[in-house]
């Protein structure tokens, strides 16, 4: 009988038909086999081979094909609040269809969709990544990845008063403001929005100082309101509005009683005009005047005759009065006198307020009740006639006169002292 043998090795399955023997390795098992036994032992071994072929072809059958991802993202640098768009429509399932698209955009937010195409908004400065995974029908995957930068605002810092009192000093202060990726700032400070200093037409957007630090207008008491605009380099921005109260100041104010008094000494031929200037109104409130003219002793009768006049421009205030003969058995020259003793109200002391101690100097003095006098006083004096007359030849024997002027004017002045009521600055 035939003799086979089965040696056990490490390569693959050796079999010799011819020699009826089958090794693998170093041992040998040795079959003695009739004829009819050898064939179907060899037909076993064929059925072996092929259904192990088919297996093979199986598992070659069976592989999952993978899709082809792609992703394109717009822009790719945006500011905090704006949103990328995300395309990934040329995406390919190489075999079927792609079922399912996933986004991951990095800021710890997910999504899925259906077809190849969405948005997203970044909210926070940053780098991000986006991964897309792409599935088909067949369960296969692929990703793909882009890159957003998130540009982020810059932070505005302002140190500043809350509340002042007119006129005093106000620094605003936004030197401590930053910006996330360190750029370079640009300021821009609209210090009142309640007006259009550059005349666009919006009261809200005037560049009325472009510095890191800046001192507020206090001058006049009231709300302020204003607007601070802070540029980044890439091309965000971040806008702060701020308000300022703006007091006034308060005043004790007490009367003072003081009289202004002034004179002129000259001499006028006849038909000659003399005028001089005072404007009391400055010191005080008028409260009454008396001026008196007197000219000089003439040594004979009639006395000479002198016109003094008034005029105080702004109230149209005008009066005149001529001189009077003298007593010359009591030596007395001829003169003329001019009175007023109610020209404005009494000024009433108190408390007042008012954003500074000029304005409210300026306040008391023009009342529209108190204004009278305010302005400048113009005082004329005419010398009508000198007597007596030359009646022979051209010499004249009284061709004019000396006289003296005096205007003595009562004012009441007010006297201002700033009283601190509480604190007023933060």
């Amino acid at each position: 009988p035939k003799r086979w043998s089965l040696t056990r090795m490490k390569t693959p399955l050796l079999f010799n038909l011819d020699s009826r023997t089958i090794r693998k390795g170093k041992g040998s098992l040795v079959f003695m086999l009739g004829r009819r036994t050898e064939r179907m032992f060899a037909l076993v071994v064929v059925q072996t081979l092929l259904l192990s072929l088919l297996a093979g072809c199986t598992g070659a059958l069976d592989t999952t094909v993978d899709p082809r991802a792609t992703l394109e993202a717009y822009p790719t640098l945006i500011q905090e609040g704006e949103m990328v768009t995300l395309d990934a429509r040329d995406s390919s399932p190489i075999e079927g269809v792609i079922t399912t698209y996933a986004w991951d955009f990095g800021d710890g937010t997910t999504a899925e969709t259906v077809i190849g195409f969405t948005s997203h908004t970044y909210l926070t400065y940053g780098q991000y990544t986006i991964r897309l995974t792409v599935t088909n029908d067949q369960g296969g995957q692929d990703d793909a990845i882009a890159t957003i930068v998130v540009n982020g605002a810059p932070s505005i810092n302002i140190s500043m008063p809350t509340s002042v009192r007119a006129g005093d000093a106000a620094l605003l202060d936004a030197s401590a403001s930053f910006d996330p990726e360190g750029d370079d700032l640009t300021f821009r400070w609209d210090l009142n929005t309640a007006e259009d200093n550059d005349g666009d037409g919006d009261a809200r957007n005037d560049a009325d100082a472009t510095t890191p630090t800046v001192l507020l207008d206090t001058s006049a008491s009231g709300i302020i309101n204003g607007i601070l605009r802070v540029d980044d380099a890439a091309g965000a921005f971040a806008i702060q509005p701020f308000e300022v109260n703006v007091t006034t100041r308060t005043f004790q104010v007490t009367w003072i009683t003081e009289t202004y008094e002034m004179s002129w000494d000259e001499y006028l031929d006849q038909g000659e005009t003399w005028s001089g200037n005072i404007t009391p109104g400055e010191i005080g409130r008028v409260m009454s005047f008396n001026a008196v003219l007197e000219l000089d002793r003439d040594v004979a009768p009639p006395h000479d005759n002198f016109t003094l006049a008034l005029h105080i421009v702004e109230d149209n205030y005008k009066r005149s009065i001529a001189t009077e003969p003298g007593n010359y058995s009591t030596n007395e020259p001829a003169r003329a006198e001019m009175a007023d003793d109610d020209m404005n109200l009494r000024g009433e002391d108190g408390m007042y307020t008012s954003d500074s101690a000029e304005a409210l100097l300026q306040l008391l003095l023009s009342s529209k009740e108190s204004r009278q006098g305010q302005g400048p006083w113009v005082w004329s004096v005419i010398a009508q006639q000198s007597d007596p007359d030359a009646f022979i030849g051209e010499l004249d024997p009284d061709p004019g006169n000396d006289w003296t002027l005096t205007v003595e004017v009562i004012l009441m002045r007010p006297s201002l002292t700033e009283v601190a009521v509480g604190s007023t600055s933060e």
